[in-house]
């Protein structure tokens, strides 16, 4: 299972990304494949997108929210972005490959080419939204 998390912060005035990179970059590791994607927003330059990719089991998730809180805990960012934080949490239910030119036929949600079996993702968003609760 790969879990998604989107979180946009505002940098303070005055503020650079570098400044939130210092204060944001994770000094312990996960544990599991975990890739993190860093953007500035083009049409607002004080806007930082971050894209976490976690890979893991589903009975995982709590004690990877903790690493992450533990994080902020150590790492606080309040000096460096605005108070308002917009959050996405998901599961990722596909990978689609649109490179080719021309027209494409419609293909089933696949994520590293096996389909996707979505019969047990309610569960499992339940699962991960009752998790980020508790974690707040």
């Amino acid at each position: 299972m790969k879990t998604v998390a989107i979180v946009v912060r505002t940098l303070r005035p005055g503020k650079t990304y570098e400044d939130f990179r210092k204060a944001w970059y994770h000094t312990t590791g996960f544990g599991t494949p975990t890739k993190m994607y860093s953007l500035v927003n083009a049409l607002n330059p004080r806007e930082v997108i971050t894209i976490g990719m976690v890979e893991s089991e589903l009975e995982d998730v709590p004690s990877l929210l903790k690493i992450d809180a533990g994080q902020r805990t150590t790492h606080p960012l309040g000096d460096i972005i605005e108070d308002e934080i917009t959050r996405y949490f998901g599961v990722l239910v596909a990978e689609d490959d649109f490179s080719a030119k021309g027209s494409l036929d419609y293909q089933p949600s696949t994520i590293g080419g096996e389909q996707t079996d979505l019969k047990d993702l309610s569960h499992i968003l339940d699962v991960i939204d009752k998790a980020i609760k508790e974690k707040k």
